[in-house]
């Protein structure tokens, strides 16, 4: 069944228990005109009024003989056209004022009048009437001003609106245009720095921003705590009135991708202030000073906004380009220590992380980023000082320091006559007004921040937006295929959310994205499972490269791969199979990929022998089934074993001893010492040291056990070698189908059971492993047995552990 879901209805989980905030209402959903403040509604009338009002007082000055009433009955004659232009808009803010109370008297103009000009202004581009707008708005005041002066001095329109500067300025004693030629050069330079301090900033009013709460999915726990700092920003007497005060900054760090822009553009929807938006490259400038003052005239903006709305929200993203003043002299992220090799750069290859779980594949890869060593601490300030251009600091000298001012800084008085004429007449400025200031930040960088940026009264809260359990999974995947046609199941998004463990709201959107694009390539309108799975293999692998291996490399590729998958299977429960290919990519020749069949936060030792026993098997099965021969392709799994055995026995306390290697090697005891730190030993010393010997004993003795796991399971190997073959990609179910001897899901296990089938498969990797030590062609052809064994469509490639 095709499921849609229609506008304007509910996508569910939207329905808020007694007590919680619920969302504010959109402006689309009014039954009546949204309200207007009372400036906005007498501000021309003001003008208007005003300007005859000049015209009248003018009058009067040229005849001082004339009464009053006689000049309001001149003014009315003569200059009664403004007269009418203000009773025009005192009638339309009648109509606004009654649009604002009465909903059938909106929707008669707004639905039968007013529709089709509606329609035809949508159809512009937003920038063009914005922009046309303006100068409509600036063009009608500057009419009324020239027209009033051209009255005032008896001059036609068009030469007063010549001679308007010029009467201007001779009206000035001498001394002031001295004064002014002054400001005008002083004004080249300050102007010069006003536009360098422009652009990175954006502001959003209320009526802009049509995210709310309901357009986050999975991320409940956090959205509950971020609602909890709303109270207090709408009603600040609940808190302030019992001796405390509104937290002021929130922090959202996690993962990319997760929902931390989306987050603060739906707080700033949901409470109907401006939003401004910070670029993480605002404050990156050429010249040194403005830094400062983008962020003085940040801030400026900020109080008018907070002052004039009842509040403002401002969001810095990607708030690790702010610098840290410490943050180049510290090492950084990562110490600017030189690369570690990385787990798949080896010589070419399995794919050394793809086959272990996502916790054992995160630490290799931090590792193979983040340090030289297993223990040295990132960026020790006294081995090494990197001088950051310009002192540190993302924005430049001085520019987080005034940020840090801004944020929590002296409350001084603010305003020209609150400063200095009430000083100079002996009066105390009056204090400034209490802003309404919420600061958001988000980064996935959290340790690039300066430390005095995050303390309280700056950054009060700070909340991890990592990623989506599984049930915030299947609400994400829900909300998005909501907004298309599909043939999806309950049953078939809940397995889609347990095969993508560690996806986010974007990779999300971006997998439903491509799997429409997939049905539309197709011809079809709704998307189905095959669209779906296609989409993820193209996400997690990329697509394959067309190539094709000799008899012999395939033959070897294939035994490597389910080498990794048999073991995975035998030994391995807290992973599930997700998919094993010999299909090249770019980075590798074959995978076999698995996924967590639940959210699992803690690992055990015996876990990790399994990960390692997986590592060492495509070596073991190598030697075993070439004849004590072994490729380069693993490379990459031993570095992975080699690096968790050393983690087990240095660190995790998961080896023969105690002591945290970390410590000991920081301090330059029990391990050599640190390389180059005077010790004068290398790599290789360390290797032979008592550490060194323990690895290597327990990695030689997982390697025994791994030995003999693969000579009992040969024949299991043999066949899910022959499914590769056969088939290019076969997904975890059919392995399974394969090693049990039963029907899967797409190929029949049972074959590869039969007594021929043994008979067959050793008889044709005798005569691979001869073609491979004579690096000649294979002297038969691959087997195929029976109809169950037909190549599998790449419909059914899945890789759900993210490499």
């Amino acid at each position: 069944m095709i499921k849609r879901r229609r506008p304007g209805e509910s996508n569910g989980n939207l329905a808020t228990a007694p007590g919680e905030r619920g969302s504010r209402i959109r402006d689309e959903d009014r039954a009546t005109r949204k309200p207007m403040a009372w400036w906005d509604r007498v501000k021309i009338l003001i003008l208007l009024i005003g300007g005859w009002l000049i015209l009248l007082w003018s009058s009067m000055a040229q005849n001082p003989l004339l009464p009053f009433n006689d000049a309001v009955n001149i003014g009315v004659r003569s200059n009664g056209w403004l007269l009418v232009l203000a009773g025009i808009e005192l009638l339309r803010q009648i109509h606004y004022l009654v649009s604002e109370r009465s909903a059938g008297y909106h929707a008669f103009w707004t639905k039968r009048v007013f529709a089709g000009v509606e329609r035809r202004r949508a159809g512009m581009n937003d920038w063009n009437r914005f922009r046309l707008s303006r100068v409509f708005k600036w063009l009608l005041v500057l009419l009324i001003i020239d027209l009033i002066f051209a009255r005032v001095a008896g001059l036609p329109p068009a030469v007063a609106l010549v001679q308007l500067p010029v009467a201007l300025f001779s009206a000035l004693p001498f001394f002031f245009q001295m004064f002014t030629y002054i400001f005008i050069l002083i004004a080249q330079f300050g102007a010069l720095f006003y536009f360098l301090s422009r652009g990175g900033v954006d502001v959003y009013f209320p009526d802009d921003i049509k995210t709310r709460f309901s357009d986050v999915w999975g991320q409940d726990s956090v959205l509950a705590k971020i609602k909890e700092n709303l109270v207090f920003l709408d009603d600040p007497e609940s808190i302030e009135s019992k001796g405390g005060y509104v937290p002021g900054g929130l922090l959202l760090w996690g993962p990319p991708g997760t929902g931390k822009t989306l987050m603060a553009e739906a707080v700033a929807g949901e409470t109907g202030k401006p939003y401004v938006f910070v670029d993480p490259g605002a404050f990156i400038n050429m010249f040194m000073g403005v830094g400062i003052l983008k962020v003085k005239s940040l801030f400026r903006k900020l109080r008018k906004l907070a002052v004039r709305y009842g509040g403002v929200i401002v969001f810095f993203d990607e708030a690790d380009s702010l610098g840290n003043r410490g943050a180049m002299a510290q090492g950084g992220w990562g110490g600017g220590q030189g690369m570690a090799p990385s787990a798949w750069s080896t010589n070419p290859p399995c794919n050394g992380l793809s086959y272990l779980s996502h916790d054992s594949a995160s630490m290799l890869m931090r590792d193979s980023l983040g340090g030289s060593g297993y223990g040295e601490p990132r960026g020790g300030i006294k081995d090494r000082v990197i001088m950051g251009g310009m002192g540190g600091g993302g924005g430049g000298m001085g520019t987080l320091q005034a940020l840090l001012t801004e944020l929590s800084g002296l409350k001084k008085p603010r305003g020209f006559l609150n400063r200095v004429v009430r000083r100079a007449l002996g009066m105390r400025p009056k204090p400034p007004p209490k802003y309404r200031i919420l600061v958001m930040m988000a980064t996935n960088m959290p340790q690039a921040l300066d430390e005095a940026l995050l303390r309280p009264g700056r950054i009060d809260r700070i909340y991890k937006v990592g990623y989506p359990s599984k049930v915030g999974r299947v609400r994400t995947y829900q909300g998005y295929f909501d907004k298309v046609a599909h043939e999806l199941t309950e049953e078939e998004l809940d397995k889609l959310a347990t095969i993508t463990p560690y996806a986010t709201g974007a990779t999300i959107k971006d997998l439903v994205n491509e799997a429409l694009i997939n049905a539309i390539r197709d011809g079809r309108e709704a998307i189905t499972w095959r669209d779906v799975v296609k989409a993820k293999q193209l996400k997690d692998l990329g697509p394959p490269e067309d190539v094709e291996y000799i008899e012999r490399e395939r033959h070897a590729v294939a035994i490597h791969e389910a080498c990794h998958a048999v073991a995975a299977y035998r030994i391995r429960q807290h992973l599930t199979i997700d998919i094993a290919t010999i299909e090249k990519g770019g980075t590798y020749l074959g995978m076999v990929a698995s996924i967590p069949p639940e959210d699992q936060f803690t690992r055990w030792r015996s876990e990790y022998e399994a990960d390692i026993m997986v590592s060492l098997s495509s070596l073991v099965g190598e030697r075993v089934f070439f004849d004590g021969d072994s490729s380069s392709g693993v490379s990459g799994d031993l570095e992975g074993a080699t690096r968790i055995a050393t983690l087990m026995e240095g660190y995790w306390g998961m080896g023969s001893t105690v002591a945290s290697h970390g410590v000991t090697h920081e301090v330059g005891i029990g391990g050599g010492g640190r390389p180059g730190k005077g010790e004068g030993k290398s790599e290789h010393d360390l290797l032979e040291s008592g550490l060194g010997e323990r690895i290597e004993s327990n990695l030689a003795g997982l390697l025994e056990r791994t030995e003999g796991l693969v000579r009992d399971n040969r024949l299991k190997i043999l066949a899910v070698a022959h499914a590769l073959e056969t088939s290019k990609t076969v997904t975890g179910e059919d392995v399974e189908a394969i090693i049990e001897g039963r029907k899967g899901p797409l190929l029949d296990g049972t074959i590869y059971g039969s007594p021929e089938f043994a008979e067959i498969a050793e008889d044709y990797h005798r005569k691979a492993l001869a073609a491979h030590q004579g690096h000649s062609d294979v002297k038969a052809p691959l087997p195929v047995f029976g109809r169950g064994l037909e190549p599998v469509g790449a419909h059914n490639m899945t890789d759900a552990d993210g490499h």
